[in-house]
């Protein structure tokens, strides 16, 4: 009978925790973060000409263009991504093996120390009709995702993506994704530090 009870009492406890949600200052995080990538993106390539979006520091590097369209394709599979985890069922149990805090994680998208080659799905291939169309479909696109997390009731902890750097939560791929705007508005700013960038 003591048995029993413990067990009862273990998978009360679960199911409790299963059943809280995102906390306040979890998605107050996450909307300022998706805000803050959002607007300095924004602000940064407003007005720029054709010959600005197009210029390329090298031959084997990306325009802004093609930055701006890399970030737009990633907003949708990253989300794409974080939606599939939630097909799962929650298991706040694995929360020991992920990899790393919110912070850290933070601190290795946006770093532009070390250069990592994108994934064939994620390279642009100019498929918005050219700049203005693509940063319109990323600002739609971060909306629809900003929307998302201020709509979640779910626990956003007990679900899991696994990536080559190890296992995060489904919160956490939502600062990645914003951690991925911020990484690549930091290479379009390098591009526009380049010596022969058109003024």
């Amino acid at each position: 009978m003591k048995k029993v009870l413990s067990i009862s009492v273990f998978t009360l406890l679960i199911l409790t925790v299963c059943a809280q949600g995102i906390t306040d200052q979890e998605r107050k995080r996450a909307l300022s973060h998706l805000k803050q990538t959002n607007d300095e993106l924004a602000n940064l390539v407003k007005g720029l000409s054709d010959e600005q979006v197009n210029y390329k520091p090298g031959e084997d590097q990306w325009s802004i263009a093609e930055c701006l369209e890399h970030i737009a394709i990633s907003e949708q599979n990253l989300m794409g991504m974080i939606q599939n985890s939630l097909q799962a069922d929650p298991n706040p149990s694995k929360r020991s093996e992920v990899a790393m805090g919110d912070d850290q994680l933070l601190g290795l998208i946006t770093s532009r120390e070390q250069k990592v080659k994108t994934r064939k799905e994620f390279e642009p291939t100019n498929s918005f009709g050219g700049f203005t169309g693509t940063l319109k479909t990323f600002k739609q696109r971060r909306k629809s995702t900003m929307k998302f997390v201020k709509s979640t009731d779910l626990n956003l902890r007990n679900y899991y993506m696994q990536f080559p750097f190890g296992l995060i939560d489904s919160y956490q791929g939502v600062l990645f994704l914003s951690g991925h705007t911020k990484r690549h508005t930091d290479q379009i700013k390098e591009i526009m530090q380049s010596e022969s960038y058109p003024q």
